[in-house]
């Protein structure tokens, strides 16, 4: 040892006279802190009544999960695949926390400080009291409804004709029509005219005003029957006060191979998917575009949740443009990630346009979101 250590390795050990064992004091510092330490690490861990939204990864529609073509259209010569090079993304949102799935506190402090997370009350986004199974079910069911109507509008946007059939599914107790009116009716007319949709369903009631007589007619066990009652009101809105069911006839068969994925918001990129597939050419022109959003078989552009999320997912996926839902606008403004340029959107047909003007160069022109 040289001199210096020597010299430094005294200077560390205690001064004369000192004790080398620790003291009652020192012993109960150390004691504290021990259980402090241990103390923090358990509430670190302990779970907590928060959902977290963290950016999910981006599928392009137009091409394969795994062996599987994600959209395939049977039969076969019905449908062009569009040229390698486009991408059509569908984006999704990772959600920590709910039944079977806690979040910590520690999970909650990092993502409070994360810019690409959001921490929300946990029945912000479950129901209380829903099982694991019962949140699953529920977002498998809200997946195969959004693509029988990205179908039914896809095809419609294509040229196809797709048969529609509007049932009951439930009854409101408190309005007039429970006392006629019963699940499984199937609608045929309103006052005399053919119900071709639910869309011109609705649209025809809301021509009225609450407490106006109303014919319907339905086919109730294979029998055509005529009902009269009056219509009510429910959030300043003119209702029928029934919930309604659509099934549609195909006249092609389309399939989907999403896995482990859930929830409605995918509607409108399958159905531009399923659009490009059904038409001649290459709609992106070879651009890398995302997007989120509803659809009706009417192809009308609903809202989503987490969409702050699903800009950042798409941009890491390398999308350089977004197609997002007009009615998600004021969550978009402040959210846009760097190099990725955002056009607002609110029916199919438009979000087609957009989609042919940004293949055209022309997409600086198209409407974007406003704060």
């Amino acid at each position: 040892m040289s001199q210096l250590d020597s010299q430094r390795s005294f200077v560390d050990a205690p001064p004369p006279g000192s004790s080398s064992g620790l003291t009652s004091r020192s012993l109960t510092i150390a004691v504290t802190g021990v259980l402090a330490i241990a103390l923090g690490a358990v509430i670190a861990l302990l779970p907590t009544p928060y959902a977290i939204y963290a950016p999910g990864p981006a599928t392009n529609v137009l091409g394969k999960v795994g062996d599987l073509a994600l959209i395939t259209i049977k039969p076969p010569t019905s449908s062009y695949r569009p040229t390698e090079g486009s991408t059509l993304d569908m984006t999704t949102v990772s959600v920590f926390g709910g039944p079977g799935r806690k979040v910590t506190v520690l999970d909650v402090l990092r993502s409070w400080v994360s810019p690409t997370r959001t921490v929300v009350p946990v029945e912000q986004v479950f129901p209380p009291g829903q099982t694991e199974g019962q949140a699953e079910a529920e977002t498998a069911a809200e997946m195969s409804d959004s693509q029988q109507q990205a179908t039914a509008a896809g095809l419609r946007l294509a040229g196809y004709t797709v048969p529609e059939t509007v049932t009951i599914a439930d009854v409101s107790a408190g309005l007039p029509a429970a006392k006629v009116l019963k699940a499984g009716d199937v609608i045929t007319a309103i006052n005399g005219t053919k119900v071709v949709d639910s869309t011109k369903l609705r649209e025809a009631v809301q021509k009225l005003k609450p407490g106006d007589p109303i014919l319907v007619t339905v086919r109730r066990n294979g029998t055509t029957t005529e009902v009269h009652t009056v219509t009510g009101a429910s959030d300043n809105r003119t209702v029928l006060g029934v919930d309604l069911k659509t099934t549609y006839v195909f006249p092609v068969d389309v399939e989907f191979a999403t896995k482990d994925v859930g929830g409605p918001s995918a509607g409108m990129m399958f159905a531009l998917g399923i659009y490009d597939l059904l038409t001649e050419g290459d709609l992106g022109g070879g651009a890398k575009i995302a997007g989120t959003g509803t659809i009706d078989g009417a192809g009308t552009v609903g809202p989503i949740g987490g969409i702050a999320q699903k800009l950042v997912g798409a941009r890491r996926a390398g999308a350089e443009w977004f197609i997002a839902p007009e009615s998600n606008c004021n969550e978009v403004v402040g959210h846009i990630p760097r190099g990725l340029h955002v056009v607002s959107t609110s029916t199919l047909s438009q979000s087609r346009t957009d989609v042919e003007q940004i293949a055209a160069g022309k997409g600086s022109s198209l409407p974007t979101c406003k704060s």
